[in-house]
């Protein structure tokens, strides 16, 4: 295993219009297995409470640039963008959840971090979860946004999957995207966020669209949600399209202790929707499991 990490330097965003609040970013990168690249961003003290946020399927780290301005300085926030996507590495293959999980390993590693609080949106909840049950050990908490329990139960994803992804082919069309990503709201964003968002999207191959869609499908492993033994949040819009409110009852039924947050009128991704609230959210549910391990 050989890892190679750049020194984060303090930067303020080059898009300063898209991203206001956001000076003080630290940006670096990680060369984790393999010779793949993985940029990332980072804020907060970096003594402070370590606090992985994954993004989701043809995302990049810069889909929770909302959320980084309101979080605390003690809470010492990381955000990789996972290979394939937005400006990290495009290696042939290696796109299965388990894959992206061993990324995030060797991120932690590279990073001097022993456990973390890892939350994941929608694909990265899978990855999330992934950890919680692989590596137990590298977790102080885990926070499910807009997660699933059974992909392959899922039509709309399946129909994704059938109808369009499996089928997709270079240069992937902008108007696809947009309305893929408008897909997921339930109420409206800033339009320079969203063009973000989109912008980057189209970075992601149709090759990575194809394996990591698969990779999902792939990882039907609900009966695994009985091994996750640590303090676990789900984070879920009542309007979301893509998982449903029986997908949450089965994993707080599934993971002992986990809890429930219900963004009313919020889609699938509550913290494009609601990003206050959520850095809101998630800095209790960071600080209480710091106390709980002081």
């Amino acid at each position: 295993m050989t890892m190679q990490i750049r020194t984060p330097t303090a930067a303020n965003d080059p898009t300063p219009a898209r991203a206001p609040g956001l000076k003080g970013i630290r940006h670096g990168d990680v060369t984790v297995s393999g010779g793949v690249r993985l940029p990332y961003r980072e804020c907060g003290d970096p003594s402070g409470h370590p606090l992985v946020l994954l993004h989701g399927y043809t995302d990049s780290g810069r889909s929770f640039e909302g959320v980084l301005p309101h979080l605390p300085e003690s809470i010492r926030a990381i955000v990789p963008t996972l290979r394939g996507h937005g400006d990290a590495g495009r290696p042939d293959a290696g796109y299965s959840v388990g894959d992206f999980a061993g990324d995030v390993v060797e991120l932690l590693d590279a990073l001097g971090i022993d456990t973390a609080v890892v939350a994941g949106h929608s694909m990265g909840s899978m990855i999330a979860r992934r950890l919680a049950v692989d590596r137990p050990d590298r977790l102080a908490g885990l926070v499910l946004i807009g997660t699933f329990a059974a992909i392959r139960a899922n039509p709309d994803i399946e129909g994704l999957w059938t109808d369009v992804v499996s089928g997709l082919a270079d240069p992937v069309s902008p108007a696809f995207v947009r309305e893929f990503q408008e897909g997921t709201l339930a109420r409206p964003v800033p339009r320079g966020f969203l063009d973000m968002v989109v912008d980057e999207s189209l970075k992601t191959p149709a090759r990575v669209w194809r394996a990591a869609l698969q990779g999902m499908l792939q990882d039907d492993r609900a009966a695994e949600f009985g091994n996750i033994d640590c303090p676990t949040l789900l984070v879920w819009g009542d309007c979301d399209a893509f998982a449903p409110r029986a997908d949450q009852e089965t994993l707080l039924a599934g993971i002992r202790g986990s809890r429930l947050l219900v963004y009313e009128g919020a889609g699938h991704g509550v913290h494009w929707e609601e990003p206050v609230r959520f850095a809101r959210d998630v800095s209790v549910f960071v600080q209480e499991a710091a106390r709980r391990a002081a």
